[in-house]
């Protein structure tokens, strides 16, 4: 299974790489304009909103004419918006960079479905693991690099070695990547717009799409202001902010690697998702208490450790639940709805944040995941939850 997923473990690894040079200093980039914190949260809103409109087309476009066609536009798409950051003069800049990326944005959900086509249902949590371990990877890596290059050079240098990392991953994708979709596969029929209401109401799919909004709804708000949190509570600058993401990195590393293989493989997606959400309601009570480096790491330890599980889980629970030639459909509707996440939260995370402090925000996070927990503790048991193959109805 491994040397199947090599090709794209390689090219996730450097597209991620690039992607996580830019996150932790993205906040502080923003701010340096003279924005107010909140602004932060609309950018990222921006990003989210055009991958909202985005990532059921992308999905369905890859569904029609395979995998790797969709994974190139993105990369594309990429390039030019860290290009744009990289020489932005303004925060107006800033927000057309990210509406381009968000739109030409289908890396996620379309790896997902091209890991999906390669591997069978029961080892699909362990092959989403591995995607997760090269993801975590870039994370170790890429922030101690934009953190070296910010502190040498300023904003530009780290946007534009993302950007270059990005035309690496574009350029190996042309040569070296194959097609996961035969011709065949690629001609049978595929789900229609309306299909994609008609997931979000399945009761084989609709579940656990929804689990993952609640859940993403937790996660994109702390996303948004965790960089904030360390500054406040830590004292971090961009650069410390850097290097704090990369020891996330290499712990979410040794979990994906070491861990959760193990753990859905010994307890099923189902259960070991429900185990996930567990570990991240308690990362978010812990976050309130975070005023030195133990709480910190403590913190970063129980927030890694269920992100991985989550990470692994969910997708492979779509992924199970989805008829073949609409998997990238599905799972394209679940990247769109991690992007509504993306819409709503942000903003709302970095007001509380600014009005009411860290304990308010951080609530918010846990009655989300929380509340995704009950909804996974109640599928445990009913036939929607469990992780089988569905049968293509074509």
């Amino acid at each position: 299974m491994l040397a199947r997923l090599l090709p794209i473990l390689g090219i996730t690894f450097i597209d991620i790489l690039g992607f996580s040079i830019l996150l932790p200093l993205m906040p502080f980039f923003i701010t340096h304009f003279g924005a107010p914190t909140v602004v932060v949260g609309l950018v990222m809103t921006t990003y989210a909103g055009f991958q909202l409109v985005a990532g059921p087309l992308w999905g369905n476009i890859s569904d029609r004419v395979g995998r790797k066609k969709v994974l190139i536009v993105s990369q594309v798409g990429a390039t030019i918006g860290w290009t744009m950051l990289a020489f932005a003069p303004n925060i107006a800049i800033v927000f057309l960079a990210r509406a381009i990326e968000g739109f030409s944005g289908g890396n996620i959900s379309v790896t997902q479905a091209y890991v999906a086509d390669l591997v069978p249902p029961e080892k699909r949590g362990r092959a989403f693991a591995y995607i997760g371990a090269t993801f975590s990877a870039g994370l170790i890596f890429g922030p101690v690099i934009g953190g070296t290059l910010f502190q040498a050079y300023g904003y530009t240098a780290p946007f534009l070695a993302a950007a270059a990392l990005q035309v690496i991953t574009l350029i190996v994708t042309i040569v070296a990547l194959p097609e996961s979709r035969s011709k065949e596969q690629q001609a049978e029929p595929t789900a229609s717009f309306a299909d994609i209401g008609r997931s979000l109401a399945d009761k084989r799919v609709a579940p656990v799409m929804w689990q993952k909004l609640v859940y993403s709804m937790g996660l994109y708000g702390w996303f948004s202001v965790f960089t904030l949190v360390l500054a406040a509570r830590l004292g971090f600058t961009a650069a410390s902010s850097s290097y704090f993401f990369a020891c996330f990195g290499v712990v979410s590393v040794v979990m994906q690697l070491a861990v959760v293989g193990r753990v859905t493989e010994r307890l099923g997606d189902r259960r070991a998702s429900n185990l996930g959400l567990t570990l991240s309601t308690v990362a978010f009570c812990i976050a309130p208490f975070i005023h030195d480096w133990p709480t910190g790491i403590a913190m970063l330890v129980v927030f890694s450790a269920g992100l991985s599980l989550n990470n692994a889980t969910l997708p492979s629970l779509i992924a199970n639940a989805s008829p073949e030639s609409q998997r990238g459909t599905i799972l394209g509707v679940g990247s769109s709805l991690e992007s509504l996440s993306g819409v709503v939260m942000p903003p709302l995370s970095t007001g509380v944040l600014q009005e009411s402090g860290v304990p308010a925000t951080a609530a918010i996070s846990a009655v989300f995941t929380l509340a995704a927990l009950v909804m996974g503790i109640r599928q445990t048991n009913g036939s929607a939850a469990q992780s089988v193959p569905v049968e293509d109805a074509a």
